[in-house]
């Protein structure tokens, strides 16, 4: 795993794989501005780094920045679990945090961070045809990758991982 994680300590950061109650739940995604450092421009969970303010505590972490960064108020949010950590080439140990969110949730871009926010139907990941596996060579090792391509948005990398962590949980994969 260090040929292609590298030796360089992973920051610890949570997201949040919230999907909106309703008739058809809905998983929430942003789009990342491209003025950020890293991860511009591509799609993502609401979430980042941990503050010491957080505790060492994820669901805090995921909560926190989804706050700030698509102004979701915490308290219409049911954390339910986790998914498995995962590390990134970028640094970090990212935990996910699933949860509920009510359908009343308003949500809205932080403009320094987040580009656009928007919804794909949990059906939509659901159905088999909808996931493309591929393979990439990264630091000369070849690596079994996944994406969805859902409204035009590309969906790949950690956040594609994590949502097929999420399918092999549910065992749909």
């Amino acid at each position: 795993m260090t040929t292609l994680l590298g030796h360089t300590e992973r920051q610890p950061a949570a997201v949040l794989v919230g999907w909106r109650e309703g008739v058809q739940p809905r998983l929430i995604l942003t789009v990342r501005t491209d003025q950020l450092q890293s991860h511009a421009g591509q799609v993502a969970f609401p979430g980042g780094r941990s503050d010491p303010a957080d505790g060492g505590d994820a669901v805090t972490t995921a909560l926190r920045e989804s706050e700030e960064e698509i102004g979701l108020d915490r308290a219409l949010v049911t954390p339910l679990g986790f998914l498995d950590c995962f590390e990134t080439i970028s640094g970090y140990r990212i935990t996910p945090v699933v949860a509920r969110i009510a359908a009343e949730a308003q949500l809205y871009p932080a403009p320094d961070e987040v580009a656009e926010v928007f919804e794909v139907p949990l059906a939509f990941f659901l159905e088999p045809a909808n996931l493309r596996r591929y393979t990439m060579e990264f630091r000369g090792q070849r690596r079994p990758m996944v994406e969805f391509v859902h409204g035009g948005h590309r969906i790949w990398g950690a956040t594609a991982a994590m949502l097929f962590n999420l399918l092999q949980r549910m065992g749909r994969t």
